[in-house]
């Protein structure tokens, strides 16, 4: 999505930034701004907020109707589009547009909207099921083409809406409805899964830390290029405390890995934890004494490769021993909207297109052969 100002449309090949495209914008490519100054107040509709008590949604709707204004941005011209589960009633809690789509479908949808709609900030609000199960293979591709969209996905470890059977996030062993007996499948990492498709920005938050998620969905927001976050997200019905080690204060310093750009990744009560390259490469954990602090890795999300930051999203991610939380990779590359638009936009200044000719036309064609060049025989 375009959300900073300065977001330019495609340059053609001679260099030159590309015209209007179908009369929506200025020419400059950018999401329209707001015309007064937007409040968390103006964000919310009219709408009964609808989930269980406690449930973690409610505090990651709060905190997504409160960082929006400072986007600047028209309401009309962002969407949030959902599929389907407790998470994907989203769009009806915002006073913006937005799609509550099928099962799994949400990727796809918000990529037709970013091709087509250049002027409007695209969201998707989905969940560890909805996204990773049916939907992991829109997921997949809307990344790895680099969609300008953002992502929410948010994991409880369970399905909550069709009523607590296991999901592709849950960990191994999890009792649930469909696994009386404990799940044998390997829970799959979102973070992982996003870096794999080569994702230009992959982040992670937890719902009760407001700060951290503020921080993280405004960077978001303000990528350029397909966004995805993983929330780790409460659910108090059929997967309750299923994140508590994380949120208690006698355990969540040990257990939580902050990533800050810049910074040596560090964490413990008094810092004594740290993250270094491993003797057979990748990364591991260390006491600072013992590993000594220069050998600590300083955290930098803008390193191309994705290796970097895959190898961040395994630490301690099977059993949440330490959970890595903040921006994983935040790369620039082409969009698949924009090349889209400029590639379209190429083919018209080629020829006028011409619909009647297009329907009426016959089913066959004849091609003529070109003359071959004497000295090409």
């Amino acid at each position: 999505m375009t959300a900073t100002t300065g977001h330019r449309l495609p340059a053609d090949p001679a260099g030159t930034v590309l015209p209007e495209i179908g009369g929506l914008l200025d020419g400059t490519g950018l999401v329209p701004p707001a015309d007064l100054p937007l409040t968390a107040a103006d964000f919310k509709s009219d709408q009964e907020v609808r989930w269980c008590p406690g449930c973690g949604d409610y505090i990651v709707l709060n905190t997504v109707q409160s960082f929006l204004p400072t986007l600047g941005l028209r309401r009309e011209n962002m969407v949030f589009v959902s599929g389907i589960g407790c998470s994907s009633r989203f769009p009806y809690y915002l006073e913006t547009y937005g799609m509550h789509s099928i099962h799994g479908r949400a990727p796809t949808i918000a990529t037709g909207m970013a091709v087509a709609r250049p002027d409007l900030s695209v969201w998707v609000v989905t969940g560890d099921g909805d996204a990773l199960s049916i939907g992991g293979n829109h997921l997949i591709h809307a990344l790895r083409r680099n969609v300008n969209i953002t992502i929410l996905l948010f994991n409880n470890r369970v399905y909550g809406l069709t009523k607590g059977q296991y999901s592709p996030t849950s960990s191994a062993g999890t009792v649930t409805k469909s696994t009386p007996m404990g799940s044998v499948d390997t829970p799959l990492n979102p973070v992982s899964l996003a870096l794999g498709a080569e994702a230009t920005f992959v982040g992670r938050a937890l719902d009760s830390d407001r700060a951290g998620l503020t921080a993280v969905l405004t960077a978001a927001a303000r990528h350029r290029g397909s966004a995805l976050v993983e929330i780790y997200q409460n659910c108090p019905v059929f997967n309750a405390g299923a994140f508590d080690d994380l949120k208690r204060k006698d355990t969540a310093a040990e257990r939580i890995v902050r990533l800050r750009p810049g910074m040596p990744i560090r964490f413990g009560r008094d810092q004594e934890l740290g993250v270094r390259v491993g003797p057979r490469g990748g990364l591991e954990i260390g006491e600072v004494d013992a590993i000594g602090a220069e050998s600590v890795v300083v955290h930098d999300p803008t390193v191309d490769d994705p290796a970097y930051a895959f190898a961040l999203s395994r630490l301690g991610e099977q059993d949440l021993a330490h959970v890595p939380v903040g921006i994983f990779r935040q790369v620039q590359r082409p969009t698949y909207d924009d090349e889209v638009r400029a590639q379209v936009d190429r083919a018209r200044r080629r020829a006028a297109p011409d619909l009647r000719s297009l329907l009426r036309g016959k089913d066959t064609w004849t091609v003529a052969a070109s003359p071959v060049p004497a000295g090409a025989r």
